[in-house]
């Protein structure tokens, strides 16, 4: 037996057992007037088989009660059941619905506006295409390599949202084949747009992603996410995936996260069913730092102990790299503090 808040599933083999226990009637007799295995009759008592018309019209040989009793009765627990699962299934869902960002997803114009949970709840479903937001626990669906600062419980969700929400944006960006030498080799050309005072390089970067088979999507950033990149491998397009969020996020943060993701896509992190490992992301980091600014480079510059910005500007002019790259990676480093030389620091901000 089975119930929900509003609905009671009862098998029919509890009225079977009724009618035993009224005869005297013991399983083992019964089953072998029913000429059926006992361990049958055990499972059809305990609803955990189907009454099928066969056994209806058996039924109404041995206990006198017309076949179609039993198929009524049968009917109606098979109805009942699928009401209190889905009830049941809805009440959990409605728990899950409550940790994802349905607001900032409306105000994306994503999805509709409402104060139900029932509608919530279909509408994230259509988001999320998937029958039931229990599903997105199966890493399966989309196995995700991220930089983020922070692992909680809300972020999880919020990072989901955001994976979901690169995947729909990115079938509308046209790639060519992915491969991972071509992107090796544009690794120059995509660290020289770094020195670009404005975002208008984006254009351009798309460009040289997609001619490797990488589609780029600018995330919008939601408060507590501590997500600042994503990237996957997207099963039903082909596409490698990469995401980078956005909202008022410093050049230098830009472009590491960026560097990181692609490091992902080039050591084929994004294809590991579980997601990435506390090794893969230091290893992505790595990858991007010394893409950023070579190690021998960084290395150099140290050794002659001059931090002041004059000295950085001329390091980041020698290197090809912008000077928020360098001053980012000095304070990342404990060379500078976090809030000193900030003021040349640019931003690079997007309209939602």
């Amino acid at each position: 037996m089975l119930e929900s808040k509003s609905y009671i599933a009862t098998p029919p083999g509890v009225t079977i057992k009724e009618q035993l226990d009224d005869r005297g009637m013991s399983q083992k007799e019964f089953a072998s007037r029913m000429g059926l295995s006992e361990k049958h009759i055990s499972k059809l008592i305990n609803g955990e088989v189907h009454l099928t018309p066969d056994v209806a019209e058996r039924l109404e040989m041995v206990l006198d009660i017309p076949a179609r009793f039993w198929n009524n009765l049968e009917a109606i627990y098979q109805e009942k059941l699928i009401k209190v699962k889905r009830e049941n299934e809805l009440d959990e869902e409605k728990m899950l619905a409550k940790n994802y960002p349905y607001s900032s997803l409306v105000d994306w114009g994503i999805i509709p506006s409402t104060n139900k949970i029932e509608e919530k709840i279909i509408n994230l479903r259509k988001f999320f295409e998937v029958s039931n937001l229990k599903l997105l626990k199966n890493k399966d669906l989309m196995p995700i390599a991220c930089r983020k600062l922070s692992d909680t419980e809300k972020s999880t969700y919020i990072m989901l949202t955001l994976a979901q929400y690169a995947k729909i944006k990115a079938r509308n960006i046209e790639v060519g084949p992915f491969c991972v030498n071509t992107l090796k080799n544009e690794i120059e050309s995509i660290r020289n747009l770094t020195t670009h005072v404005t975002m208008d390089f984006r254009k351009t970067l798309t460009n040289i992603l997609s001619s490797c088979g990488i589609a780029i999507v600018y995330l919008p950033k939601i408060k507590g996410s501590f997500l600042h990149g994503i990237s996957f491998y997207d099963n039903n397009t082909n596409k490698v995936v990469i995401g980078i969020t956005m909202r008022g996020k410093y050049a230098d943060r830009f472009w590491f996260s960026l560097f990181h993701e692609i490091a992902h896509v080039i050591k084929g992190h994004i294809y590991k069913k579980n997601g990435t490992l506390d090794i893969d992301e230091r290893e992505a980091d790595n990858v991007a730092a010394d893409i950023l600014i070579p190690k021998e480079d960084i290395d150099k510059f140290y050794r002659k102990k001059d931090y002041s910005i004059d000295a950085i500007k001329d390091f980041a002019n020698s290197i090809n790299v912008a000077v928020d790259i360098v001053i980012g990676r000095l304070q990342n480093d404990g060379k500078l503090k976090y809030n000193q030389f900030n003021t040349y620091k640019k931003k690079y901000i997007i309209n939602y």
